[in-house]
């Protein structure tokens, strides 16, 4: 049987924290077609959870200090309008993301390991590749975009994982969604990841510094970072947040290197 143990345990300890890897890309490279599928990776738990439990058990023999589940691009209006179930078997497959997680923990049995539950931007649902712009969250007002985090976030916490993963989050205002929507989740930790548009700016434009100041105000928030981004970024991005972190117990996370090429719009592995 595995303990948990939280993001914060391992800052604590001082120890490097060696996060899993592509989910996706693993079950691509076994022959699954996701490209172009609105649900991703979060298709599986539907229709082949098996496949999921065995990469999350892959991660874990390579290494892997926390597994990440596979609901990035779920939600419970996304599997209702792409799976066509009811809402009650749309929050049982979130939920069963971290199961499949947890028994491919059990099936390593090892202690001190973490399930991540991965929560998408808005902008993954939408599935037009917003997620790197934020023009959504120009419409959309701070109450609506909680509201569409609040049963992700729910199942997720029912189901028991140990830490809340905000992925990907493209505004200012999608940051102040979870942030408050946090609050009223008083016993849940998370952290929170941007994607950015260059060393400054996050990638609705808004600075990165003034993305931080948001996170800052939510104790339950044990990191802030950056994710999907190109490596070029990465030494800029550490030095602004060494700043604006000074004097925080916030930690800066920086994970899934990717470099997106805007010409073919394809992606390529860097790190």
């Amino acid at each position: 049987m595995y303990s948990s143990v939280t993001l914060r345990d391992f800052i604590n300890e001082n120890k490097p924290l060696i996060l899993d890897g592509g989910l996706a890309t693993q079950l691509e490279a076994q022959g699954f077609e996701l490209g172009g599928d609105p649900l991703w990776s979060a298709r599986l738990l539907h229709t082949n959870p098996e496949a999921i439990k065995d990469v999350h058990y892959r991660f874990l023999l390579s290494g892997s200090d926390v597994i990440t589940t596979a609901t990035y691009q779920a939600s419970v209006k996304g599997f209702v309008q792409h799976l066509g179930v009811t809402c009650e078997r749309a929050r049982e497959l979130l939920m069963s993301g971290v199961h499949l997680a947890k028994d491919a923990l059990q099936k390593f049995i090892s202690e001190n390991k973490t399930v991540a539950g991965s929560i998408g931007p808005y902008g993954a649902f939408l599935h037009d590749g917003s997620e790197y712009t934020g023009d959504y969250a120009k419409e959309m007002s701070v109450e609506h975009l909680k509201s569409w985090h609040c049963p992700q976030l729910e199942c997720l916490n029912a189901a028991g994982a140990d830490i809340i993963a905000f992925e990907t989050i493209p505004s200012v205002k999608e940051a102040e969604a979870v942030v408050q929507l946090l609050r009223e989740f008083p016993n849940t930790k998370a952290w929170l990841s941007f994607s950015c548009k260059d060393e400054k700016c996050i990638s609705d434009g808004s600075l990165f510094s003034d993305a931080v100041q948001v996170a800052l105000k939510c104790p339950q928030l044990v990191a802030v970072g950056v994710n999907c981004c190109s490596p070029d970024l990465v030494e800029p991005v550490l030095a602004k947040s060494g700043t604006l972190r000074k004097g925080s117990k916030l930690q800066f996370l920086l994970y899934s290197i990717i470099l997106y090429y805007s010409i073919s719009l394809t992606y390529a592995n860097i790190i």
